[in-house]
């Protein structure tokens, strides 16, 4: 099985070693970050520093001329990775005998959503989500398309990644985040991540529906959630990949109006993903692969956006899903896929992220048996030296 590693462009920049030890754990493509959201992250080898800190949402990149008119445009990064950072990682791996592939994040950027509020989703009982841009306004679908073809399509790349291509929502891995006192579970995810933004309204009043109605209606369901009043509600089914939540949603709201919000945000995302990919396409070579960070269960919100496994297979080169937890999720993808369509397994490889590096071989081969055709281990800039050792012991294995 194919094999990338994740890497941000600060692990190899000033590190001349890098290149050579990620071509010696056995892979043979790097999945290099071109446009990634604020992070504070441990560099465990480099020569130069122990921690980078990325202040904000950045390319890193030069971004082109042509955003310079526009409203919406993207950050350039701080002296965490000035100049071309991204280009200058490139050529060093390159230079190892290593494929590079851009890994871009797109609809995740708190910066965005504190300098333009308006941009931002904005839940049931009006507080905004300054991470998440909402994807149904024109303004943010049309910058997110232009960021995705200029952000993947970097000199000398050989395909994209792309990250948080849909809703994102309540949940965000924020600095000291304090979300976690109420259980939501996957009916709360939801009801606290639909939209009320301008736009979501009018969307919603187009599928006929009254939006400060469903507003009162997501406010109510949750009210019992929030007293903790015993047996008001479970919250769902949680991380079994099948949707088990949707039926309380169902539940909640009426099942009825659960079905004309889902249908309303399915094809906000399905039709800006085909958008985007249609822009990486136009932009790229011959032969550019094209994918998509994708969860099968279209409702879910997140880096790893929620599609239909049809669809996204239809449009994109194929998806990397998260396997980390166990590699269930690749099963509704496997049932679309076609003879060239590209699987890829995300597994963390990282033992303080509770990635499992000493089981690599074999939660490789359950993977393979489910459908996988590739491998994505995150992080190869994260990783301390020994669970290195194992993943490279693991990919021989493999």
């Amino acid at each position: 099985m194919r094999a990338s590693a994740f890497l941000y462009p600060w692990d190899v920049n000033g590190d001349p070693g890098a290149p050579a030890r990620v071509a010696a754990l056995g892979v043979a493509q790097v999945t290099l970050a071109a446009a990634y959201h604020s992070t504070r992250a441990l560099t465990p080898r480099h020569p130069r520093h122990r921690v980078v800190t990325a202040g904000h949402a950045a390319v890193l990149y030069p971004p082109g001329a042509h955003w310079r008119d526009r409203d919406l445009r993207p950050y350039p990064a701080g002296d965490w990775a000035p100049g071309d950072a991204y280009g200058e990682a490139a050529e060093a791996l390159a230079g190892a005998g290593l494929k590079v592939h851009t890994w871009v994040v797109l609809a995740h950027n708190s910066r965005l959503g504190a300098e333009r509020p308006r941009t931002s989703v904005v839940n049931a009982y009006g507080d905004r989500y300054p991470w998440a841009p909402c994807i149904a306004q024109p303004a943010v679908r049309a910058y997110l398309v232009a960021l995705a073809a200029e952000a993947a399509v970097r000199p000398g790349a050989r395909g994209t990644e792309l990250e948080s291509l849909g809703w994102y929502g309540l949940a965000h891995l924020h600095a000291h985040d304090k979300t976690a006192g109420v259980a939501l579970g996957e009916a709360g995810q939801y009801l606290m991540s639909l939209c009320f933004c301008p736009a979501c309204r009018a969307g919603y009043a187009g599928r006929g529906l009254d939006p400060g109605e469903l507003a009162a209606a997501v406010r109510a369901a949750l009210e019992p959630l929030w007293r903790g009043a015993p047996g008001a509600w479970d919250g769902g089914a949680e991380g079994n990949g099948d949707g088990g939540g949707w039926a309380v949603v169902e539940e909640l709201l009426g099942q009825s109006r659960a079905a004309l919000t889902r249908a309303w945000r399915d094809e906000t995302a399905r039709s800006l993903q085909a958008a985007a990919v249609a822009a990486v396409r136009a932009a790229a070579p011959a032969g550019f692969q094209v994918l998509l960070h994708a969860d099968p269960v279209s409702y879910h919100c997140g880096a790893n956006a929620g599609v239909d496994p049809g669809h996204v297979l239809s449009v994109a080169d194929g998806v990397v899903v998260p396997c980390t937890g166990g590699a269930g999720l690749l099963t509704p993808f496997a049932g679309r896929r076609r003879a060239d369509t590209v699987l890829a397994a995300n597994l963390t490889v990282v033992t303080g992220l509770g990635g499992r590096p000493r089981t690599l071989a074999h939660d490789a081969a359950h993977a393979r048996a489910l459908g996988a055709t590739e491998l994505r281990l995150y992080h190869a800039g994260l990783a301390s030296d020994s669970d290195l050792a194992a993943v490279r012991d693991g990919l021989a294995e493999v």
